[in-house]
C-alpha cells in the first residue's frame, strides 16, 4: 500500500512576465514538502520569451 506523503505539487509563476504585459506566461510545476516549508516558494527559473532567468513564485 503506498503511503500518503508531505509532498504536494505546486505551480511558480514568473512576476516579470506578469508585470510586463506582454502576451504569453512563463510557468513550471515542481514539488514541495508541506511540513517543512510551509511558506511560498520562489526559485528563479528561465523565462523563454524574455530570454532570462527571473523569479517565479508560488501561485495559488
Amino acid at each position: 500500500m503506498a503511503k500518503k506523503g508531505n509532498r504536494i505539487q505546486v505551480i511558480l509563476e514568473c512576476t516579470e512576465h506578469k508585470a510586463s504585459g506582454m502576451p504569453g506566461m512563463s510557468r513550471y510545476i515542481t514539488t514541495k514538502n508541506k511540513k517543512n516549508t510551509t511558506e511560498r516558494i520562489e526559485l528563479k527559473k528561465y523565462n523563454s520569451v524574455l530570454k532570462k532567468r527571473t523569479v517565479h513564485k508560488e501561485i495559488k
